[in-house]
């Protein structure tokens, strides 16, 4: 089995089609398709049910996939650490991260660091709160920021830290009755109409179980995709939302008025996790020791 092999199968697993794929790697058609008849008859076995130039794996094509991703991700690591072992402030932090630190603390964390490595680079990716795990544990990315940081004794293959805890707050129209108040309590929002996350976010099921434990059930009437359609919804007067206090920062809407929620206990923790099967590359620990000096001082200056 060669390298290019595995390279070449991989694309055209993830697109599922022959011509894309050799667009993609930049070779012509005919020596992909070549290099998987290789590849299928070294192997014994068919792994793409063929439907003219599109395929579709098998499903021993799909063990093979997800085996080989996992093959492909520690050889690329393992030339890059190479390299880093040489020089690790030149090197490449691959990170992947929710899309609610997107607009501010991600981006702040990254300035900072390549204010001391100015040469350091990344390769971000935002993903749902359990594809952060999967992909930690997989070896899609090595280091992934997430919110709330899970259990780490449930959650074998990962490890890692608490950055900081921030306050969950209301996001209220501006002519809401309780617009004007310096703080609420959430049962006070126990008859309006809350605007959430799709099924499937973590978020969503923090904000449905924080109503709950308030003693009521929050009357879902608008989904966004993400937390911009949700300062969308409420600016227009829709209803009201809960937010993780970051994303609000620099970043409040028109139209709307941040609440703080006199539950205290309203709060959701942000970490970072890596693999515990892994090592972190060089330059990828030269970013964690980051993360964790940085938000150290700040959470004393906080306190």
């Amino acid at each position: 089995m060669e390298t290019r092999q595995i390279q070449y199968f991989l694309e055209v697993a993830k697109r599922e089609h022959v011509t894309e794929a050799a667009d993609a790697l930049h070779v012509a058609q005919s020596s992909v398709s070549r290099q998987i008849f290789n590849l299928e008859d070294e192997l014994g076995v068919e792994l793409f049910i063929r439907e003219g130039r599109s395929v579709k794996l098998t499903p021993l094509g799909r063990i093979f996939f997800e085996r080989m991703k996992q093959v492909w991700n520690m050889m690329e690591d393992a030339k890059r650490e190479v390299k880093e072992y040489l020089d690790p402030e030149k090197g490449t932090v691959r990170i992947a991260f929710p899309i609610s630190m997107a607009a501010h603390t991600l981006p702040s964390i990254i300035y900072a660091f390549r204010r001391r490595y100015p040469e350091a680079k990344f390769q971000m990716s935002n993903a749902l709160y359990y594809d952060l795990i999967d992909g930690v544990v997989n070896g899609e990315f090595n280091l992934a920021m997430i919110a709330p940081m899970p259990n780490l004794e449930k959650e074998k293959k990962i490890n890692g830290a608490i950055l900081f805890t921030e306050n969950i707050v209301a996001l209220i129209p501006v002519h809401h009755p309780l617009a004007s108040r310096k703080s609420i309590r959430l049962r006070d929002l126990k008859e309006d109409q809350f605007c959430v996350l799709p099924e499937g976010f973590i978020f969503r099921e923090q904000v449905v179980q924080a109503c709950h434990m308030a003693g009521f059930s929050p009357q879902i009437a608008f989904e966004g995709k993400d937390i911009d359609a949700l300062k969308g919804l409420v600016s227009a007067g829709l209803g009201v939302a809960l937010m993780p206090e970051m994303t609000l920062v620099d970043n409040t809407p028109r139209s709307t008025v941040i609440i703080p929620i006199s539950e205290g206990s309203l709060t959701r923790t942000v970490g970072v996790i890596y693999p515990t099967e892994r090592k972190l590359l060089p330059t990828e620990v030269l970013f964690y020791d980051f993360l964790l000096e940085t938000y150290e001082r700040l959470n004393e200056f906080r306190n």
